[in-house]
C-alpha cells in the first residue's frame, strides 16, 4: 500500500504546526486555546523532532506555561507526542484522596524557575505515579518507586521521540532530576554535616537545579505547610553553602594524610593513594569517621579496613 499523498502530508504538517503555534501563543501571551484537533500522532512526526523541540521549548519557557500545556492537551498534541504526560490528566481528581497529578504538574512547571532543565523536569517528574499508585488496606494512597519508574519512562519516551537527541547534557539533567526529585524533600532539619556533604556530592553539578525543582514541587494550598516546606529546602541550601565554605578553608581530610598513608604502608606515590583518599572522603560523608582529625587517626582507620582500601591483609 502506498503511503499518504504529498498533499495529505503537507496538511498534516500544517495542522501540527498550527497546534504547536497555538500552544506557544497561549504560553507566551497568556491567552486561552481553541481546539485544533490532531487526527494521528503522525501529524506531529511530519514536523520532525527538532522543529517540535523548538516550539516545546517556547511553551515550557513562556510566562504562562500552564496555559501552553492546556493548549497542547486540547489540540491533541499532548496525546500524540507525550502520552505519558497525557495519562496524568484527571489522574486522582479527588477519587482516591490524592491531588490531581495533571493540575499539580502544571503548577510545578509554573512555579519553577524559568530554566529549561528545571521546567522539563517539572513536566516529567511525576509521570511514574500513574503506574505506581497503590491503596493500602486503610485507604492510604502510595506511589512507591514512582521516581525510578518515571526515569525509566522518560528513557522510553526519549527513545521514541528523540526530542533531546541533539542535547545529551539536557537529556541527562532532566532524567537525573526526575530520578532524584524527592531527595531534597526528605531533609527534615536533622541531617548531620556528613549527611549534607554526602547529599551535596551525590547531586553534583545538578544540585541547584534539584533544589529549585524541590521548591516548585511544594503545591499545598495550606500556607503554613508551604512556608515550612520551602523554609526547609532553603535551610538545606544554606547548610550546603556553609559547609562548602568551611571545607574550602579546612578540607575534611588534613594536609599530609597521603604522605602518612604512604609511610605507614610503605607505598610509593601512585593512583592507589588518590583512591584511598577518595574512599576516606566517602567514609567521612557517610558518617563512619569524623572530618578534620589528625592524619594518624585516618591511618588507623585505613589499617582497620585494609581490604576495603585495596591493601593486603
Amino acid at each position: 500500500m502506498s503511503g499518504p499523498s504529498p498533499a495529505t502530508r503537507t496538511a498534516d504538517k500544517e495542522r501540527a504546526a498550527r497546534a504547536l503555534g497555538r500552544a506557544v501563543e497561549c504560553a507566551e501571551r497568556g491567552v486561552t486555546s481553541e481546539g485544533v484537533l490532531l487526527c494521528e500522532p503522525e501529524d506531529i512526526s511530519e514536523l520532525g523532532a527538532a522543529a517540535v523541540r523548538r516550539e516545546l521549548d517556547r511553551v515550557m519557557m513562556g510566562e504562562h506555561p500552564d496555559l501552553g500545556l492546556d493548549a497542547l492537551l486540547v489540540t491533541g498534541v499532548l496525546e500524540a507526542l507525550l502520552p505519558e504526560v497525557k495519562a496524568m490528566v484527571g489522574f486522582g481528581d479527588g477519587e482516591w484522596r490524592h491531588k490531581d497529578v495533571w493540575k499539580h504538574t502544571k503548577q510545578v512547571v509554573l512555579q519553577s524557575v524559568p530554566r529549561i532543565e528545571v521546567r522539563y523536569a517539572a513536566l516529567f517528574h511525576d509521570i511514574g505515579k500513574v503506574r505506581t499508585r497503590s491503596i493500602s488496606p486503610d485507604g492510604e494512597v502510595h506511589f512507591f518507586g514512582h521516581a525510578e519508574v518515571g526515569a525509566r519512562m522518560f528513557d522510553k519516551l526519549e527513545r521514541r521521540e528523540r526530542l533531546f537527541a541533539a542535547d545529551e547534557a539536557l537529556r541527562g539533567t532532566v532524567r537525573f532530576l526526575v530520578l532524584h526529585h524527592l531527595r531534597a524533600s526528605q531533609y527534615d532539619g536533622k541531617w548531620t554535616p556528613s549527611a549534607v556533604r554526602r547529599f551535596t556530592r551525590e547531586m553534583g553539578a545538578r544540585l541547584e537545579d534539584l533544589l529549585c525543582l524541590s521548591r516548585a514541587d511544594i503545591t499545598t494550598k495550606r500556607p503554613e505547610k508551604k512556608r515550612r516546606g520551602i523554609a526547609l529546602i532553603d535551610e538545606l541550601g544554606e547548610k550546603i553553602t556553609q559547609l562548602a565554605a568551611e571545607d574550602a578553608v579546612q578540607p575534611p581530610l588534613p594536609t599530609g594524610v597521603g604522605n602518612e598513608i604512604m609511610l605507614a604502608f610503605s607505598l610509593p606515590p601512585s593512583r592507589l593513594i588518590g583512591d584511598i583518599k577518595r574512599a576516606l572522603e566517602a567514609a567521612i560523608d557517610s558518617g563512619e569517621v569524623e572530618p578534620h582529625l589528625e592524619p594518624g587517626e585516618y591511618v588507623e582507620f585505613v589499617r582497620a579496613n585494609r581490604a576495603r582500601f585495596g591493601l593486603p591483609e
